[in-house]
């Protein structure tokens, strides 16, 4: 199937070829199978007039669940909001879909136009004073009108998002609040932008076996085919991660890797109109003067008032927990590695273009552990078939590929997903190589929720990931932290698979961010397993099993270099937390400096220089790429906290695949969206809330001595 193709430049939301509604694919029913979109048939020049006509429609029925004239009741209040804008979800999940996977200039451009007008129309409907008096009216009488506990918990999510939203604010708030939330938008599409293409910009050719010099033979294909999809003779090296980091790992060539370690890490921060710190001003300071709009001393303590942590301190208490002991383990191995420096005839210091490939030589020493030996065990193919045994044993699923659904690159790979019984339980589609149309990361999303108010909808779920594809139709082989992704978007995807509500509002992933985590991460734990490593890490060529002394280094060494990793981590996650503590006008400012702020942060936590943050603020998608992170960007550890205990249920039946544990995992955590309040849903599942203790063993540090 060919890529969809691109036509001239639309730049403005009148711009491009006038459409009639029954020309356009996103506006007709989706018939074929399990309702998929029409990718092969789906053009740019389709979504403006798709979205003009969405929009309208949903304003439409907006407007009428409004000025319903009977008293405010679930049924015609809740529940009919429920049901309306059906077309804009499912013209804005496509072109999400395509904005991140698989974009070219016109969706770029159509980007600019749109996401201002997405915002403008979500501020008009929470702000709509005659329908928040309506959810507020449903809201003060949901204890005593017979509602279950499905539908209270919708109320309650209805009359908190409008809330926080700014419904109650007064005329000229609500005004500014618009304002500011049209220009947010507009700024994370510009910030997202950039980075593609500071991304796009950067290519290192490879010319001479010298500048091959330590690479091993995976890392030299998977360049060839970096350089193939970029049209380039030879091997080079791009800013995908699962290219800069094995790059940084095996290449010899120091002046090699500090060329792309500065890449990377500059992507955003370059100066030129794909600079972003003046994106980060703007919008730190946007955000700050939003929160207080709606009565909140920062941006922060807004976000975080509707998150499991409730409070920008307790994020920072459980990230100061992990960052004593985690600081202390990057350190020591920071000394260690001068050893090998020195060895190599080295005179300098470490720098942290150095750190990935002196961790590998001690590694080798300390835990006798190669992952070049491991690499040709982890075939793609495998680890895809471990993924689904792993939700087979545990959830009874079955996958069956469906090469007949439509897709939206030829890569792409659909699996059809049924319960035991048969009973088909949705569509899950694979779109795992990197290429120059998609933005980097891993991450999970959906083409269509599950729900049951408007029949049994089933889902149609997303995975994207940007591993190299080997050449040639070569297997593709992962290493391990690629195999980790693999499983861990994967949790996110069984989350959405899994999801068994009513109500569109609470189901799959739509829940707390320090919770939705959970899900993903706890899947990541199976991979570790010797039993599921025996079963699936088969050799690509001979299908001979890992040898078992291998195996055995493997998950000893699974937690060396974990300081480095948690270092990484939590620096990204409380210099999230600082930014979005200043108060208004502080962030925008002229002369508030974004590079000068990350420095500053760096330095009050003490982070140590030769090592930098796993994503440093210019690049930070998470944060300013929508915001889905913003001042959350600690929800990965929160996470961890639960998903370390979580396992230990299983661990403590010895059985990791216990069906009673799987039963209640699947009942309380997979398949009830946010039914119940996150800390209520977890004591459902394991019986009380989690410590910080599970995780710290899991990471392999000690609990911090008692002050």
């Amino acid at each position: 199937m060919p890529q969809i193709e691109a036509p001239a430049l639309l730049g403005n939301s009148s711009a491009g070829p006038t459409i009639a509604p029954g020309d356009n694919p996103l506006l007709e029913d989706w018939t074929a199978f399990a309702g998929v979109p029409p990718f092969p048939r789906i053009r740019a020049e389709h979504f403006l007039p798709a979205y003009a006509r969405a929009l309208a429609e949903h304003a439409a029925e907006i407007a009428a669940v409004a000025a319903e004239p009977a008293p405010p009741t679930f049924a015609n209040t809740i529940a009919a909001l429920e049901l309306t804008g059906r077309t804009l979800e499912r013209v804005d999940n496509v072109f999400s879909l395509l904005a991140g996977a698989d974009t070219n200039d016109a969706l770029q451009e159509i980007e600019r136009v749109i996401s201002p007008q997405i915002a403008r129309h979500w501020n008009q409907i929470h702000t709509n004073a005659a329908l928040f008096r309506r959810i507020d009216a449903v809201m003060a009488t949901s204890e005593h009108i017979g509602l279950d506990a499905e539908q209270k918990r919708v109320v309650e999510r209805y009359h908190t998002s409008f809330r926080r939203a700014g419904a109650a604010l007064d005329d000229a708030a609500k005004r500014r609040l618009a304002d500011i939330m049209e220009r947010l938008a507009a700024l994370g599409t510009a910030f997202s932008q950039n980075v593609l293409a500071d991304e796009q910009a950067f290519t290192l050719r490879l010319e001479s076996e010298a500048d091959l010099a330590g690479l091993p033979d995976f890392i030299r294909e998977s360049l060839l085919s970096e350089a193939s999809e970029r049209g380039i003779d030879g091997h080079a090296v791009t800013l995908s991660r699962s290219t800069v980091e094995p790059f940084l790992q095996f290449s010899d060539r120091r002046d090699l890797r500090e060329k792309v370690f500065r890449g990377f890490v500059m992507r955003g921060d370059n100066g030129g109109s794909t600079d972003n710190k003046a994106i980060i001003a703007e919008m730190a300071g946007l955000r700050a003067e939003r929160a207080q709009l709606l009565g909140y001393a920062d941006f922060a303590h807004y976000r975080l008032d509707d998150a499991m942590a409730k409070t920008p301190a307790a994020a920072r208490d459980l990230l100061g927990a992990l960052w004593r002991p985690a600081r202390l383990s990057a350190l020591t191995d920071r000394d260690a590695m001068q050893a090998p420096i020195q060895e190599d005839g080295g005179n300098f210091k470490l720098e942290p273009w150095d750190w990935r490939y002196y961790a590998e030589k001690l590694r080798r020493r300390v835990c006798d552990f190669d992952e070049t030996a491991i690499k040709p065990y982890l075939s793609l193919e495998r680890m895809i078939e471990a993924a689904f045994y792993t939700a087979g044993r545990l959830f009874g699923l079955n996958f069956t590929p469906r090469p007949d659904a439509a897709v939206w690159h030829p890569d792409v790979r659909v699996w059809q997903v049924s319960g035991s019984d048969g009973k088909e339980i949705g569509l899950f589609f694979g779109d795992y190589f990197a290429r120059a149309s998609k933005r980097s990361g891993a991450w999970m999303t959906s083409l269509r929720d599950q729900q049951k108010l408007d029949g049994d909808v089933t889902p149609l779920i997303v995975n994207v990931c940007n591993f190299t594809k080997a050449p040639g139709g070569e297997a593709t082989l992962l290493s391990f932290e690629d195999a980790r992704t693999l499983f861990h978007e994967f949790g996110h995807a069984l989350h959405g698979l899994l999801s068994s509500v009513t109500y569109p509002t609470i189901a799959g992933t739509n829940v707390a961010t320090d919770f939705v985590e959970l899900p993903s991460q706890l899947f990541e734990h199976w991979l570790q397993q010797p039993e599921l490593l025996r079963r699936f890490a088969l050799h690509y060529q001979t299908a001979a099993p890992m040898p078992e002394q291998l195996l055995t280094r493997l998950v000893a060494a699974r937690n060396f270099n974990k300081g480095f990793a948690t270092v990484e981590y939590i620096a990204c996650a409380e210099t999230d937390l600082d930014l979005h503590a200043l108060p208004p006008p502080n962030p925008s400012d002229p002369s508030f400096d974004a590079r000068a702020f990350e420095a500053a942060s760096l330095a009050r936590i003490g982070m140590p220089d030769e090592i930098v943050m796993r994503h440093r603020l210019p690049h930070f998608a998470h944060i300013f790429a929508g915001g889905g992170y913003a001042a959350a960007y600690y929800s990965y550890m929160w996470s961890e906290v639960l998903d370390a205990d979580a396992f230990a249920a299983f661990e403590e039946t010895g059985d990791i695949f216990d069906p009673a544990t799987a039963k209640r995992l699947r009942d309380c955590v997979y398949a009830a969206g946010d039914r119940q309040d996150p800390a209520e849903a977890y004591t459902a599942f394991r019986g009380r809330l989690p410590t910080a203790d599970a995780l710290l063993r899991k990471r392999g540090f000690a609990a911090p001595a008692a002050a």
